[in-house]
């Protein structure tokens, strides 16, 4: 069966041809949808943009984790870590302020 979608040409050298094919592998996208995005003034996602985004939000559930943790560490009430409240509290505190500058990263983004 045919398609309906209409067909549009462009010449190019083989030096445009070769960079358009990077910036589309680089974007993950097909070559057909790369150049409809770009034409029609949409939003091409980078790569690496995708993958640093996904790196954060690995390290923010590490930290959450990791705050999990010393939660777990202050819940115990005669363990051998109550003497060392205060800097467990702190660190957590620490951690928290991370995990809020990650999402303010991630947003930008």
């Amino acid at each position: 069966m045919p398609s309906k979608k209409t067909v549009m040409k462009s010449y190019l050298t083989p030096e445009e041809y070769e960079k358009i094919i990077e910036s589309a592998d680089r974007a993950g996208l097909s070559l057909s949808t790369f150049a409809k995005r770009v034409c029609l003034g949409q939003p091409v996602p980078s790569l690496e943009t995708q993958k640093a985004r996904l790196e954060l939000f690995r390290i923010n559930a590490d930290l959450g984790r990791l705050g999990g943790l010393f939660k777990l560490c202050l819940s115990d009430k005669e363990g051998p870590f109550q003497a060392m409240y205060q800097e467990i509290r702190r660190i957590l505190r620490e951690i928290e302020a991370g995990q809020r500058e990650l999402r303010a990263a991630v947003a930008r983004i």
